[in-house]
């Protein structure tokens, strides 16, 4: 009897048809599962495939809004059964917000998956998306892999990638313990199986070269390339299938390594600074999505976001300051303009960066290199995000809020609070 896989589908999925049409040659049975059904019925169901695909849950970051969404939650639980769950692309970066991998005590996040940064020779070369067939090397002799079980060890397969946040970043503590649970189940190589830590072997700058990882049981793994369009592939499907008939209840334990929770600092302004804090004309769907999910949860909040630019400039910085307005590189006046930033009453702000922000990095590239504007010496770029309490004590929402990590991964991003107003008292200030 074929055994029944439900193809979970986020709004804007686009992967679905490829990976039915990979379970269908290697003996299993899909059925498409959107993501507003009942979240009941997934117990019908013997495993579990994410697609892939450029979803509007993506809009704060990639993966986020969905981690949090009902049906992952009855995900987990049939996880916990040891049925099998595989994330492609998209997917996979659900697995990793909503802490599935790589199987952390009370699923906090271990891992992040952040913008791509194509390296060479120790250069960054590139940024953003990026579409081209990579190869894969199985690294990992882990017997209970339910993905790997058909595939020897070092063996390498020529799949597909495309993705534009598909840097695994990893504390140092925590790679070493999954390297040595053989957690790591792919890693990026070249055609002859040699791991070369830069592009194009590396696509997107994963830390070890992690391609794919999979939680300590093996019943859960995320991978970033697409092994479902091509046949190059199969072998994970099969295996899947063998996981699957196989099967026995297993018990999941979580990794032994704690997360610390960081304590949020006040954002303090730099006095050789000068601030923009841009807004939107149009209405900013990204704050409505994180809204909507936050009163999903519970909290009953109203949120608006403004990006915060930080200047740092030689001498005429009104002069400047002119120039940078004039190449349309920071907003688009079409649909944004500069602001200023009050606080207000039952509100809570706060200002996230980006740890690497490849954004910001093309920006400063562009206007020093493209623009001949030589007397900026320095950019950063955040989101403020102001948090209204509608009713209830205000301090306990913000600590769920924070809690979600929907407002930010701690891994990849830095999280101030905002005690005082953002724009500096300064009359050279433009």
């Amino acid at each position: 009897m074929n055994k029944r896989i439900a193809i979970i589908q986020f709004p804007g999925s686009n992967t679905e048809r490829e990976t039915i049409l990979a379970c269908k040659r290697n003996g299993l049975s899909p059925v498409e599962f959107l993501w507003n059904e009942s979240a009941g019925y997934l117990s019908y169901f013997d495993g579990y495939i994410i697609v892939g695909g450029f979803s509007y849950e993506d809009r704060s970051r990639a993966g986020i809004i969905a981690a949090i969404d009902p049906i992952i939650n009855q995900i987990k639980i049939e996880s916990q059964k040891g049925k099998p769950v595989l994330g492609i692309c998209n997917g996979a970066q659900i697995l990793v917000e909503s802490g599935l991998v790589p199987g952390l005590k009370n699923n906090h996040i271990g891992i992040s998956l952040s913008e791509n940064k194509r390296i060479r020779k120790g250069k960054v070369i590139g940024v953003g998306y990026y579409n081209a067939w990579t190869y894969l090397k199985c690294s990992s002799a882990f017997s209970e892999c339910a993905f790997t079980n058909s595939i020897k060890s070092e063996k390498i397969i020529c799949v597909p990638v495309a993705h534009g946040e598909g840097r695994f970043i990893i504390k140092q503590k925590l790679l070493s313990q999954l390297v040595k649970n053989n957690q790591i189940i792919f890693r990026y190589s070249n055609k002859e199986g040699e791991i070369i830590n830069e592009f194009p072997t590396n696509p997107n700058g994963s830390i070890f070269n992690i391609a794919a990882v999979c939680n300590n049981k093996g019943n859960i793994m995320a991978i970033m390339p697409h092994p479902e369009r091509t046949t190059n592939g199969d072998l994970i499907f099969k295996s899947m299938k063998n996981y699957i008939n196989k099967r026995s209840t297993i018990a999941i334990k979580p990794l032994a390594i704690k997360t610390k929770i960081k304590k949020i600092k006040p954002y303090i302004i730099n006095p050789d600074s000068i601030n923009w804090i841009i807004d939107m004309i149009i209405t900013d769907n990204e704050a409505l999505t994180i809204q909507n999910a936050l009163n999903q949860i519970g909290c009953k909040v109203s949120i608006s976001k403004k990006i915060v630019w930080e200047f740092y400039l030689k001498e005429n910085k009104k002069d400047v300051l002119k120039e940078i307005e004039k190449t349309g590189e920071i907003y688009n006046s079409n649909k944004e303009f500069k602001t200023k930033e009050k606080l207000k009453k039952n509100t809570v702000s706060f200002l996230i960066r980006q740890k690497e922000d490849m954004i910001c990095r093309s920006k400063l590239e562009s206007l020093k290199n493209r623009f001949k504007i030589e007397k900026i010496i320095d950019l950063k770029r955040g989101v403020l995000w102001n948090i209204k309490i509608n009713s209830g004590n205000i301090e306990p929402t913000i600590a769920k809020i924070l809690n979600s990590n929907i407002l930010f991964n701690p891994l990849s991003y830095e999280c101030y609070r905002i005690n005082q107003t953002l724009q500096r008292p300064n009359k050279n200030r433009a």
